[in-house]
């Protein structure tokens, strides 16, 4: 094959993707309000259930021990990646998704796509509401970052893969709310923090931070949601940010699960 041949045979299978991937998401109507909905009502199915038990596990604790509160995300990425092709037999969700780590012997991810012995996407899907805003956001900056490096350094060790570069993507979902809105102030004893901080909200903050994810190329890709407990029950949530909106985040997991598509059956 000329070289004019194979350019134009590249381009051929470029324009296939993309166009499987807009129909497939066109089709789909990006239903993250239903996810949304779910989302809140998992919690107050939750809390309702540890109050019965007299278990209340210490208050808004429950929003990060509770579990499943974001399976309804889950769900749509599993819908969206068998939509353009990959095999059911692929995916992992609930089940076998440890990943090994270089720091750590595994981790366990919230979502996977392996296929013929190759990581083809990973997915964490979190979560955050008040009051205890401060700990939390530590806790959920320190584990994202963490569980990306370990992925990567492991990644580069020849922990798994050699031909295909793994897809990390990352779904964050934070409370409206008066608490994650407010400016937090900053101690600076030493030295001065960068100055996107200063008087930051919560909810700025992290915004801040899913962005520096894919800047510093952690993930691939990240979507932030806002969604306050009442609205939320009828799937009503924001994107304050274009560039961390649920539709990029989206075409970026279809393009990947696209590539490896035809080849799920193998």
């Amino acid at each position: 094959m000329g070289g004019n041949g194979f350019f134009k045979w590249i381009k051929l299978i470029l324009y296939a993707i993309i166009i499987t991937m807009i129909n497939s998401i066109n089709s789909f109507k990006m239903p993250v309000s239903e996810a949304v909905t779910q989302y809140w009502k998992t919690r107050q199915t939750q809390a309702k259930r540890q109050e019965i038990s007299g278990k209340a596990d210490q208050g808004a604790r429950s929003a990060v021990t509770g579990g499943a509160q974001m399976d309804g995300f889950i769900q749509l990425i599993n819908q969206l990646v068998i939509e353009v092709g990959i095999n059911p037999k692929n995916i992992f969700f609930k089940r076998a998704l440890e990943l090994p780590g270089f720091f750590r012997p595994t981790k366990e991810w919230d979502f996977l796509v392996v296929k013929n012995d190759q990581l083809i996407i990973a997915l964490e899907a979190k979560s955050q509401v008040g009051p205890s805003f401060g700990n939390n956001f530590n806790n959920r900056t320190e584990e994202a970052i963490g569980s990306a490096v370990d992925l990567w350094t492991a990644y580069r060790e020849g922990a798994f893969n050699k031909t295909v570069k793994p897809w990390l993507g990352y779904i964050f979902l934070l409370e409206d709310c008066e608490a994650s809105q407010k400016p937090v102030r900053v101690k600076e004893p030493h030295f001065k923090v960068f100055p996107e901080f200063v008087n930051a909200s919560y909810a700025k903050r992290y915004e801040h931070f899913c962005r520096k994810l894919v800047r510093e190329r952690h993930y691939n890709i990240v979507s932030f949601l806002l969604s306050d407990r009442k609205s939320g029950l009828k799937g009503k949530y924001q994107e304050p940010a274009d560039d961390l909106n649920f539709e990029l985040f989206a075409k970026s997991l279809v393009a990947q699960a696209s590539i490896y598509g035809d080849l799920s059956n193998k």
